[in-house]
């Protein structure tokens, strides 16, 4: 009678753990079909210059901090996640839907971003429902959180080509449709599939209780990471238009770029994961950091097409670290708050492209693409000083196991 008790057990946590990839990977894809062919949509249907170019991804990405922050406090406090996500799911489809027939610089940037905004947030609630269910069955957190990753590149390997073969070969707004379709199958899976976890009374209060420790890492930690996403949005927004106007390769070499760098980027999450526990986190993003010089100091001296594909193993690393440990490193210094914990980190990104987006368009227009490259390498630099300030706390390394 025990065995036939507890075998459905097992069973029921793997379905779940199955649900998340698909989850992430579904998440990933929705996003890997709308941003790496963002800035060619808004130049040649949108015919948008490139200064504001660069401003729609920094009003994008200021209204997505607000959107996520609001959702984050709630979901932490007495918010359901599972109905949360799904309702991200549905908003970021109708977004998907206003892309594929709007050609309205402002009606985009105002109301498309906004319902866009609530898309992307799916993808950190995810995250941090993912935490909550590691924690509560006793899985390990950071290999779980790291496969989860994985997945999202795993989307972006396939993403970007199939993107520009879509957007390319049938039309931007194909494209947008499929991303709209991908929203819809993630809704279905998260309703169907995904634990629903309640806030409790208990576990606000102790959230609320829990004292501010490693404050000053945090937000060291904070700029490093916005840093590290600033240049690799500068690399998303600019690359495409650099091999096009000014290396004249062919259009699909960005996608692939940016397809071969996210297949690298799964082993790299994986192997990352396995040893953050033995070497901690501010080594692996040290790591992380020296690599995306090493990268950019690539694009700025080689314009071949195979060189250009060769540096994308230092792109690998440099993001793949970065988007596999820096989450979980936000974690550990904010326990009990998984939702803000991250979304903080989720927000670094969205301070990157108000960097990048600013910055890029600029100084395309100013000087021209190549110039961009700089920059990045800029704040590369300025990120080993954040990274080398952060104290390699052991508490911090070892919470997640």
């Amino acid at each position: 009678m025990l065995t036939d008790t507890t075998a459905p057990q097992p069973r029921q946590r793997d379905y779940t753990s199955a649900a998340f990839l698909i989850v992430a990977f579904l998440t990933g894809i929705a996003g890997a079909l709308q941003t790496p062919t963002l800035s060619l949509f808004l130049t040649d249907e949108v015919h948008a210059r490139p200064a504001m170019v660069g401003f729609f991804f920094t009003g994008s990405a200021v209204i997505g901090i607000l959107v996520s922050q609001f959702l984050a406090r709630y979901s932490d406090r007495r918010g359901d996640r599972k109905t949360l996500i799904l309702a991200c799911c549905l908003l970021g489809a109708l977004g998907c839907v206003l892309f594929a027939w709007n050609r309205n610089y402002f009606i985009l940037l105002l109301i498309g971003v906004l319902l866009s905004s609530f898309g992307s947030t799916a993808n950190p609630q995810m995250f941090a429902l993912a935490r909550e269910h590691a924690d509560k069955t006793g899985r390990e957190a950071v290999m779980f959180s790291s496969i989860l990753r994985a997945q999202v590149s795993l989307a972006w390997v396939v993403g970007p080509p199939l993107a520009y073969a879509l957007a390319l070969g049938f039309g931007f707004r194909t494209m947008y449709l499929c991303a709209g379709a991908a929203f819809i199958v993630c809704g279905v899976m998260v309703w169907f599939f995904l634990p629903t976890m309640r806030k409790s009374a208990a576990a606000n209060s102790a959230r609320l209780q829990a004292p501010a420790t490693h404050r000053r890492d945090a937000l060291l930690l904070f700029a490093a990471c916005t840093l590290m996403w600033g240049t690799n949005c500068l690399y998303i927004i600019n690359m495409p238009l650099y091999i096009i106007n000014e290396l004249h390769l062919p259009e699909k070499l960005a996608g692939v770029m940016m397809g071969t760098a996210a297949g690298l980027e799964i082993p790299t999450m994986l192997i990352a994961g396995y040893y953050a526990s033995r070497f901690g986190k501010r080594f692996l993003m040290r790591i992380a950091v020296a690599a995306g010089i090493l990268f950019y100091i690539g694009m700025l001296t080689l314009h071949s097409a195979w060189m250009l594909l060769a540096l994308q193993a230092l792109n690998a690393i440099y993001i793949g670290i970065l988007a596999g440990i820096g989450m979980l490193y936000f974690q550990d210094l904010m326990p009990g708050q998984a939702g803000s914990a991250t979304t903080l980190y989720t927000n670094t990104s969205r301070v990157g492209w108000i960097i990048a987006g600013s910055l890029a368009g600029v100084a395309a227009e100013i000087w021209n693409y190549h110039s961009v490259f700089w920059i990045a390498l800029g704040m590369s630099l300025l990120t080993c000083y954040c990274l080398w300030r952060i104290k390699d706390v052991q508490g911090a390394v070892c919470a997640s196991r």
